[in-house]
Parts: structure tokens; sequence; C-alpha cells
């Protein structure tokens, strides 16, 4: 073989390998446009969804139509037009004010004292008593009469509630609700079960929206209120979704960009 053709064959295998690299790159080309994979693989991600082939099919579309959406806006020249580059500059900003608000919040705009303020309230709702109660949830006053009158002749009350309790969720445990407060509570409920004393079952059937309880405390202690750093994560998530705390720290960060910046 001559040299010239031996480099001849050598640059057109070259071409080919470097080709289907480029290829493998993109997820796809739309009219000579390149879509790097990079790009589908993030949308993948950011849709939450599994990665499946389906999925990724479909994210797939959803890139080529942008991208054939923004080739014929280029084509007739709508880009141009001084109303669309308001507006694309508009949804441009929005995006920018949303990621710069975040992450000036994560790294500087929740303060200890933002904090401290949060907890206290927190702290102001917690605090008292709360129970460890079991009961037996039935449909009518009639059965929960005589189910009583089994228990207080000796039947168990664990066995009782297995059997008949409409709460599956308790009722595997013998009723048991563990501790629970007694504001989590339908009043009804809660106002039966803090009249008794540990060790006690309820006198009588308790009717609520539910149907009808019987009820047993079977322990009472003073409600730990957790600390403040145990409370952290939640009260940065907490202050994080509060409108009112996020338009006061939106015009602190704005105050101090002002405040640092030359303006003439």
């Amino acid at each position: 073989m001559k040299i010239s053709n031996l480099v001849n064959t050598l640059l057109l295998a070259s071409s080919i390998v470097l080709s289907t690299q480029a290829f493998a790159q993109n997820a796809v080309v739309v009219n000579g446009t390149p879509i790097p994979l990079s790009k589908l693989d993030r949308l993948v991600q950011n849709s939450g969804q599994e990665n499946t082939p389906e999925i990724r099919n479909k994210a797939r579309d959803v890139l080529i139509t942008k991208e054939l959406i923004s080739q014929e806006a280029n084509k007739r020249g709508i880009t141009k037009e001084p109303q669309v580059q308001d507006a694309i500059e508009q949804a441009k900003l929005s995006v920018l004010v949303s990621a710069v608000f975040e992450d000036w919040i994560s790294k500087e705009g929740i303060k200890d004292k933002d904090l401290q303020t949060a907890y206290d309230s927190m702290k102001s709702q917690m605090g008292g008593k709360e129970y460890k109660a079991s009961h037996i949830l039935v449909e009518s006053e009639k059965l929960a009469k005589s189910l009583l009158t089994q228990i207080k002749a000796g039947a168990n009350f664990g066995d009782i509630a297995k059997n008949n309790s409409l709460d599956k969720g308790s009722a595997v445990n013998g009723g048991s609700l563990d501790w629970v407060s007694p504001s989590s509570l339908v009043p009804e409920f809660s106002n039966a079960m803090v009249a008794l004393n540990p060790g006690q079952i309820s006198q009588a059937p308790v009717k609520s929206q539910f149907g009808w309880h019987i009820i047993k405390l079977d322990d009472v202690r003073e409600q730990k209120v957790p600390t403040l750093a145990e409370v952290k994560p939640q009260l940065i998530q907490m202050l994080t979704q509060d409108q009112n705390f996020q338009k006061s720290k939106f015009m602190e960060m704005m105050e101090s960009f002002k405040s640092k910046a030359k303006i003439q």
C-alpha cells in the first residue's frame, strides 16, 4: 500500500472514531445543533423520576421540542423583537432572583437570633404533659359497652383491641397509641383521657366523630422539649417556607447589597 493511501486510511478511521465519540457525548442532534448528553442527564435527574429508557426518551423529546422552538424563533426573527427580549430578560431575572436569594439564605440569611425566635415560639406551644394511652374503637355504643363489660370482668384489654378495634394501626399493638399530646387528639377523646389516672380505663364508652372509644391510660409524664440544636434543621425548613419571613429577609438581602454597591 502506498504511503499516501495508508495516511488517508488512517485519517478516515480517525475521523470515524472522533465522530462516534462526539455522537456519544450528545443526546441528540437537531438540524445540525448538538444537544449534550449531560443536558439530558440533568433533565432526568431534576425530574425526580427513575432513570429508565422510557423516561429518558420522554426527556429527549422535551429537549428536541425546546430546540426546534428556539431554532424556529431565531429563523422568524422573533427573538429580536423588543417585547420578546424584555420577556426573556424578565424570565431570566426571575430565575436569578430565586437562585441568589436561596443561596444567600442558606449561607448567611438565617441568623442565630432568627433561629432563637422561631425556637421560642415553638417551645411555647410545647411543654405540659403527654400521655401513654390505648384505646379500642368500635362503631356502636352497644358493642363498646359489651366489650367494656368483658374487660371489667377480667378480659385482656390488648386482646380485645386486636380482635375488635377499627383502628388497625393501634389494634396490632393491643390498642396502644404510644405517647401522645392531648392537643393532637379530638377533644372528646383527650378530655376523657386526661381525666383518668394511670392504669384506669374509662368507666363508659366515649363518642367521637370516629365512633365509640374505650380508653385506657397507661402512664403520664412531662413532655420533653428538644433543644434548639436538635430541631435546628426543622426550624430552618420552617423559616424558609414562611412567606412573611421570606419577604423581610429579601428586603434585608437587598439592603445589604445596596450598602456594599457603588451606585451613582
